[in-house]
């Protein structure tokens, strides 16, 4: 260890982190830099510096412990693509500051070491650092102190670098003030639509109008190029019926994660109290146990009248009047004794006197929720994750040799349907827009429409349509771009005509209206809407277009006008009444000038990450990353 922490370690209290110092043990927790990244297959690549799946693997096993500590009932999150690619871009990002600080003057003392080692809870004993308790937990990891205050000191250097960029983010006083303005000013707007559709009627087209724009249009009125392909789909979900798993394998895994199948169990109970004051003496308390037992021995007597004694009885106002319901509660609702009896009882089971601080209680459980459901009932469920989670680790393994065999063979999806089982499918004619919708990639109908797959007819690479499904396509027929007739398209074109027409006399009519109302004149059958009061964060029912014209209207003379021209619908109106900024509590300017310095300093950062991303070559294997991260 440190001289310095062996300087410090006895009757040294460590009161907190350096602010210059904040190492994402947040995320990770300290579990994830006792491990060994280890060896492997890498998930990413940044300047030929890997990421390794072990260490992509530590870093999600970490962040479930901690969510699990967190919130043992809702882990899910942690199995969406997006927390997935989180991980990796915090790991990737380290790997950029890496090289960032090896190039920079970054430093970290050994007195900044040590106390920031010592303030780590987990290696304190009553609130101090023991030496012990260091020396264990680094041997238990096989780390020696060397190699952790290494580790450490690299971490700390990254952090340096993390921390120093918001301080780029600089701006003037002048400049916050007048974005907070902008930024949380309240306007009263009011709306009136002028609509294309009121003006319909009055339009005419002539066939002439028609055939003109026909003819100088025709490139418009083509059926585009189309194709019948042959395909073949390689996908996790295809290989789930070629699973097996075993009874073993279901009991261990129920077992492994017991706290997802065991609910939050309540008890929905009434009861009767016939209660004494704190501070009764032993007669008094005698006198409520005989008046309970009373009670208790009616109850006996006929259980089915237990909420007409409940309202008779019981000298619990908040419950007596509804025949004593208390509604579900669950464990830590209730005072111990109380809770302890109805978490004891069985459905409509009626307990003997049950004594707590309030008095004698005589309980009815009504009702058991939330049961966690046992291994018999939830094994097709488990069988069911087990078997997909086996589909996605045959899929990743099959992945790249399924797209080398579709390249290597590119003459025919023969072969490759053959190694793997999967069937040769055939498609209708389809352009490209309707391949892009059917496969859901624009991509595989890029290649589709290529030269070397639409004349050459060689299959496309595998391209991934969607999360682990993996398709190559081949051409068998093609079908030219061809005009369509006029015959096929007049009857379009006379509406597209009239609905340019109509939208001209409403542009027309609105832009007149704008000049009127500007010029402080009445102008009648405006259809004005009620008022609403909006700023640039609840545009109350507005359309972004709407509102992004709000804020720009000129509001030195009140009322203020804007118009906006859609060439669709028509003309839109807006009218301010009246400007407020919703800042002039200190106490909320306060908040908001915090809000605006920290979006500077995140998009600063961003940008700051982005420029080392610019500069260096990154390799993410993502199918890799969205498939074995959960592999352990």
């Amino acid at each position: 260890m440190l001289e310095v922490i062996r300087a410090h370690s006895k009757g040294w209290v460590a009161k907190l982190i350096l602010t210059l110092i904040t190492v994402p043990f947040a995320l990770f927790g300290i579990d994830a830099y006792l491990k060994d990244a280890g060896a492997g297959a890498s998930v990413a690549k940044v300047d030929g510096a890997t990421i390794s799946v072990q260490e992509y693997r530590n870093a999600m096993q970490s962040l479930r412990d901690r969510l699990q500590k967190e919130n043992p009932k809702d882990i899910s999150a942690l199995d969406s693509p997006e927390v997935k690619q989180s991980v990796l871009d915090r790991l990737i990002n380290t790997r950029l500051f890496n090289a960032e600080v090896s190039n920079s003057n970054f430093k970290i003392t050994n007195e900044q070491l040590a106390q920031f080692i010592t303030s780590l809870p987990e290696f304190q004993e009553g609130g101090k650092f023991s030496q012990e308790v260091y020396d264990r937990l680094l041997s238990q990891n096989q780390m020696t102190p060397s190699q952790f205050e290494k580790k450490m000191r690299g971490e700390m250097l990254l952090q340096q670098v993390r921390d120093g960029i918001p301080g780029l983010a600089f701006t003037s006083k002048a400049v916050e003030n007048a974005s907070l303005v902008v930024e949380h000013q309240q306007r009263e707007v009011s709306v009136a639509e002028i609509k294309t559709a009121d003006f319909i009627s009055q339009v005419n087209v002539d066939p002439s109008e028609v055939k003109a724009y026909y003819e100088k249009h025709k490139d418009k009125f083509k059926v585009p190029e189309q194709v019948k392909l042959e395909y073949v789909m390689l996908s996790a979900n295809t290989l789930i019926p070629k699973m097996q798993t075993t009874e073993d394998e279901a009991k261990k895994f129920y077992d492994e994660n017991a706290s997802k199948f065991q609910g939050d169990e309540q008890r929905r109970a009434s009861h009767i109290l016939i209660g004494f004051s704190a501070s009764a003496t032993p007669e008094a308390k005698a006198e409520a146990k005989k008046k309970a037992e009373q009670v208790l021995a009616e109850v006996k007597k006929n259980p089915a009248k237990f909420a007409e004694l409940a309202k008779k009885y019981s000298q619990d106002p908040g419950s007596a009047e509804k025949g004593g319901d208390l509604g579900a509660f669950g464990r830590g609702a209730m005072v111990k004794p109380f809770e302890d009896a109805a978490f004891s009882m069985k459905q409509g089971d009626v307990s003997g006197l049950v004594q707590s601080d309030f008095g004698y209680h005589i309980i009815k459980l009504n009702e058991i929720l939330g049961q966690g459901q046992g291994f018999e009932q939830l094994k097709p469920q488990i069988r069911a994750e087990l078997m997909y989670q086996k589909a996605l680790a045959k899929f990743a393994e099959q992945a790249e040799a399924f797209s080398a065999t579709v390249y290597e063979q590119s003459s025919s999806l023969q072969p490759v349907a053959d190694t793997y089982g999967v069937p040769v499918q055939k498609s209708e004619w389809m352009s490209f827009v309707d391949g892009a919708k059917f496969f859901k990639s624009d991509r595989l109908m890029t290649l589709v429409f290529s030269s070397d797959v639409l004349k050459d007819k060689r299959n496309t690479e595998a391209v991934e349509v969607s999360n682990n499904t993996l398709v190559s396509a081949r051409v068998v027929d093609y079908k030219p771009s061809a005009p369509r007739s006029f015959d096929e398209v007049k009857g379009g074109i006379a509406d597209l005509l009239k609905i340019e027409k109509a939208t001209k006399l409403a542009i027309d009519k609105g832009a007149a209206s704008l000049a009127s109302l500007k010029s402080s004149k009445e102008v009648a059958n405006l259809d004005w809407i009620t008022p609403v009061i909006v700023d640039r964060k609840n545009a109350q029912g507005l359309t972004e277009v709407t509102m992004s014209n709000v804020f720009k209207v000129d509001t030195s003379k009140l009322p203020a006008y804007a118009g906006v021209a859609d060439n669709q619908k028509g003309y839109l109106l807006i009218k301010v009444t009246a400007v407020q900024n919703k800042l002039d509590d200190e106490d909320a300017k306060k908040t908001a000038l915090l809000e605006l310095r920290t979006a500077i300093a995140s998009e600063v950062s961003s940008a700051y990450i982005g420029t080392l991303k610019s500069n260096k070559k990154i390799y993410v294997n993502s199918r890799l990353m969205m498939t074995d991260s959960t592999q352990q």
